[in-house]
């Protein structure tokens, strides 16, 4: 529906500007190349990363802390694929919207997946794996249940979850949408979007600020390196501190 029949629908009420920012995402080029943006996002984490976002006023870009890793993780990062699913009975037309999307996936993409709170069944497991794998895919976060996790953990894929339980998805749950803005938690993702994992969990960064955020994240790593150096070599708490270093 166009955002004009949409007006129509809803007579006076004036919703372009909600529609823009909740709906309008963009994939403008980076001025780096994207691997070497995801490659030096890589050698960051998500702590740091995260602190610099605090800097830009952006305090809620940390996916939920019930959304953990299958394993201790080193540093992750893609550009996101969202994909929403919601609790469903209906069956009909489920595989082949999930062939559509699994189509539409690409090198380099991270699966940050919105369940609707699904509790019961399970949105990733060994096939899906294995075809992300081929594919190139980075990593996957399921804000749900997995299962198949043996072929997981064999693919060494990075997989980040919820819950793992047997219950497969068909005729549990259904993917409505996929490349759509989505919400977990209180983290707003767009596709597009730079998505971290590691160890500590998941983090998104706003494209539009990511090369910004890398810059400051960078710069951050090299001070940090320097306080460490500082504390192994004995300087006092006051030493350091007044030096410009922090705890």
């Amino acid at each position: 529906m166009s955002i004009d029949s949409y007006k129509k629908e809803v007579g006076l009420m004036n919703l372009e500007k909600l529609i823009q920012t909740r709906e309008a995402f963009t994939l403008l080029p980076f001025p780096i190349p994207d691997k070497e943006l995801l490659s030096r996002f890589e050698q960051l984490y998500t702590g740091a990363v995260n602190d610099v976002l605090r800097e830009f006023c952006l305090l809620d870009q940390a996916l939920p802390g019930h959304i953990l890793p299958l394993r201790e993780y080193r540093t992750v990062a893609g550009f996101a694929f969202t994909v929403k699913s919601s609790p469903n009975v209906k069956i009909s037309g489920e595989m082949a919207f999930r062939t559509q999307m699994l189509s539409e996936l690409h090198e380099d993409a991270f699966v940050v997946w919105d369940t609707s709170k699904d509790e019961k069944a399970t949105l990733w497991g060994g096939v899906m794996t294995a075809t992300a794998h081929g594919l190139k895919v980075k990593a996957a976060c399921i804000d749900g249940g997995i299962r198949d996790t043996h072929q997981i953990l064999e693919k060494d894929f990075p997989v980040f979850y919820k819950y793992r339980i047997s219950n497969g998805s068909l005729g549990r749950c259904l993917i409505t949408h996929y490349q759509i803005p989505i919400r977990i938690g209180d983290t707003d993702i767009k596709p597009g979007d730079v998505v971290l994992g590691d160890i500590d969990g998941v983090l998104a960064v706003p494209r539009e600020v990511a090369y910004q955020v890398l810059l400051r994240a960078e710069e951050i790593r090299d001070n940090e390196k320097k306080i460490f150096g500082w504390v192994a070599e004995g300087q006092s708490i006051q030493q350091i501190t007044d030096k410009g270093g922090y705890f």
